[in-house]
């Protein structure tokens, strides 16, 4: 990867700009606990990323309908029925999610001297909310609803490149992510940087567990403003 070469940061957002894994555990605290449901925290992340993949293996539809589906799901997992009104409420959780601490002040930094584009696994107007929790315009927002396939599809990446309005040596994918990021973007070329949000965390969280190899590992994205500050 020749850094001097990047003009574009292309990110993940959800568990790279948005604290996901916080979203998803408030979201379904709650819930579960009204069902008498007692579960730990990596126990719930786990048998989330399970039942997200499945849902996003098929054919393609929203989000909001995958979040539906994989409340069903957690339901056969740990014995409840959850109600039409929880699905939706759980649906519509995106809206309350939170961006990390570092996420608005380095995507302003950045933006001063790069080209900034989200590809992220999210209907349009999910990402809306997320975006304003973000505080910045990207350049480019391409989501799953556009693409009409979830990451880690190849066709997404794919989509970045002829979108991204740059040569694909200057694009520089910033994610968390193995499974979904790291893995595609690597194997068509793409410079990648793994956010390691998880680090010092036993498992994989919300994603499925892969191995993928990063051209750089950092922690957060205050380390990636810092990297490209020094190029």
């Amino acid at each position: 990867m020749n850094i001097s070469r990047i003009s574009c940061l292309s990110f993940d957002c959800y568990g790279t700009l948005i604290d996901w894994e916080a979203g998803l555990l408030e979201a379904l605290r709650p819930l579960l606990e009204h069902h008498g449901v007692h579960a730990s925290d990596s126990r719930l992340l786990e048998a989330f990323a399970e039942a997200e993949t499945a849902a996003e293996a098929g054919p393609y539809r929203s989000y909001k309908e995958n979040l539906r589906e994989v409340l069903r799901a957690l339901g056969v997992v740990f014995r409840f029925q959850p109600s039409v009104a929880e699905e939706a409420a759980f649906a519509q959780s995106v809206k309350d999610w939170p961006a990390f601490d570092d996420s608005v002040e380095a995507l302003r930094a950045l933006q001063a001297r790069y080209r900034l584009i989200v590809l992220s696994n999210i209907d349009d107007d999910l990402f809306r909310y997320s975006q304003v929790r973000l505080g910045v315009e990207f350049h480019r927002v391409f989501t799953a609803q556009q693409i009409g396939s979830y990451k880690p599809a190849e066709n997404n990446f794919r989509f970045l490149l002829e979108h991204a309005g740059v040569e694909r040596d200057e694009i520089l994918h910033v994610a968390q992510s193995l499974y979904h990021d790291i893995g595609p973007a690597g194997r068509l070329g793409i410079s990648t940087v793994w956010v390691n949000r998880r680090q010092g965390q036993a498992g994989s969280g919300a994603t499925p567990a892969a191995a993928a190899r990063p051209d750089l590992e950092l922690p957060d994205l205050t380390a990636l403003v810092e990297l490209l500050h020094d190029r």
